[in-house]
């Protein structure tokens, strides 16, 4: 196995999902159907329920490490308009486009971010990693 599947599958992940319930292992059936059967080590749980307070949970329960939050534009939105986010890595993708959501809308207050660490692609992709100001 790849060093970064070995620790991937051992990392404990909460899937945030009002559609889905309990414990995530199995495979994937069907054609990108998201049915779940037999038995893989995603070592997942799914959380049904406000990620903020989940998080605030988790943070708050003394464990060691870090909380890594990969999901969609609501769940960012919301972690970071309560403020627990303490660093926000973004990828800039080389396209111009006049549709899609935007990650940080009129319910984000200005927030002023330091750049700690820019990273770039052979493709042209920016990888930006800011820290919260305080």
């Amino acid at each position: 196995m790849e060093p970064f599947a070995s620790f991937i599958n051992a990392v404990p992940k909460h899937v945030i999902s009002s559609t889905l319930s309990g414990e995530l292992s199995g495979e994937l059936s069907g054609e990108l159907s998201g049915e779940l059967s037999g038995e893989l080590p995603w070592n997942s749980t799914v959380i049904d329920g406000d990620p903020v307070d989940h998080v605030k949970a988790l943070r708050d329960n003394g464990s060691e490490g870090s909380i890594s939050v990969v999901g969609g534009i609501a769940t960012i939105r919301s972690l970071f308009v309560a403020g627990v986010i303490d660093e926000l890595m973004l990828t800039v993708f080389p396209v111009v486009t006049p549709d899609g959501a935007r990650l940080f809308d009129d319910t984000v207050p200005v927030t002023r971010l330091r750049l700690v660490e820019s990273r770039f692609t052979s493709v042209g992709n920016a990888i930006l990693t800011y820290a919260l100001r305080d």
